[in-house]
């Protein structure tokens, strides 16, 4: 259950960044220009360790998917990997508006469409964790491949 064990802790290390983020990105810490750029500089490394994750799985979790003679077990694959999409260019669209510049002026909006961001990535951490992770321990597809 190696891969399994990996994904976890890449969901624990996704899900304590964003918990720590939600508490750098208080407009009233905002305003403080250090403040303002260690925030900056988190949310960054999040989206590098978030597209980490994807390619993680990408590689390690879906090709097993794939290949197997069970059809649930495949669409359960090309769903979780056609839901990555969105995510992907969310993440891109904000990192592109917000980010990119460098100019921390983090307004109303920007902590709005943070907040969205958040809320996809959890929603597709819970989802992994409530769907695709207890499905593949039962299926017993990486327990055969790691022995």
């Amino acid at each position: 259950m190696e891969i399994l064990d990996e994904v976890r802790g890449r969901h624990d290390e996704l899900l304590e960044m964003l918990s720590n983020l939600k508490i750098m990105l208080k407009p009233e810490l905002l305003g403080i220009k250090p403040n303002a750029q260690a925030a900056h500089e988190h949310l960054c490394l999040l989206g590098k360790k978030l597209k980490q994750h994807l390619s993680e799985e990408d590689r390690g979790v879906y090709p097993p998917l794939l290949t197997h003679e069970d059809p649930k077990l495949k669409s359960l694959a090309w769903g979780f990997i056609s839901g990555e999409k969105p995510l992907r260019k969310q993440f891109e669209s904000y990192y592109q508006k917000w980010l990119k510049e460098c100019d921390f002026s983090f307004n109303e909006a920007f902590l709005q469409e943070t907040e969205e961001v958040f809320s996809a990535i959890e929603s597709r951490i819970q989802r992994e964790q409530a769907v695709l992770l207890p499905r593949l321990e039962e299926s017993g597809v990486f327990a055969a491949a790691e022995n």
